[in-house]
């Protein structure tokens, strides 16, 4: 299982930081990033094909490999579950795992709605790869307001489930790249 996890986690990592570098991708999984609050279920929402691409990139190796049912089934509770924890509004403090594990205390560096900003912290259950991407960012003094989540370029994003789904698909899907604001310059003093 805790193979399955770290397999999982490196598929799921690296399809997430492409979906923050690929236009294409980002029109899908920006839907993520709509959310201005954080929540448990914030992990939950997703665009279906967003989620079949990450899920697909987390398990063909393990389906390559002969992943048993057993396992697969526990995967699928444990990716949930993580989902929630990752997300959740609770402040909760992990200590020094915050450097390995990928909860919420360092999920929410990714969720700043700043373009740029919040392209770190991308692993699903650890922190491991964003270490060797070099993606890993912590500022121990950051506290979030729901003010600062979102996407500073798509304010205005859909908030209706069926708009969502439709969104990636109509010419507004697109966000723009360059960070805006001075929020930027958290990313310089975070700590790496």
């Amino acid at each position: 299982m805790a193979a399955a996890v770290l397999i999982a986690d490196l598929g799921i990592t690296l399809t997430h930081y492409a979906s923050h570098k690929i236009g294409l991708l980002w029109r899908f999984h920006a839907v993520h990033h709509s959310v201005t609050r954080f929540y448990g279920f914030n992990g939950l929402m997703k665009h279906p094909l967003h989620q079949s691409l990450e899920m697909s990139a987390g398990v063909a190796p393990l389906i390559l490999i002969g992943l048993p049912v057993d396992v697969a089934a526990a995967l699928a509770v444990t990716v949930a579950v993580q989902l929630l924890l990752q997300h959740s509004n609770a402040d909760y403090r992990i200590g020094a795992a915050k450097y390995v594990l990928a909860l919420n205390e360092g999920h929410r560096f990714h969720h700043l709605k700043w373009a740029g900003v919040g392209d770190v912290n991308f692993g699903l259950f650890t922190l491991v790869w964003d270490h060797l991407l070099g993606t890993f960012s912590y500022d121990p003094a950051r506290r979030f307001t729901s003010e600062q989540l979102g996407m500073a370029a798509r304010p205005d994003y859909p908030a209706a489930y069926l708009a969502q789904l439709a969104e990636p698909f109509r010419a507004s899907g697109a966000c723009q790249a360059e960070p805006t604001g001075p929020e930027p310059a958290v990313r310089e003093r975070a700590v790496r």
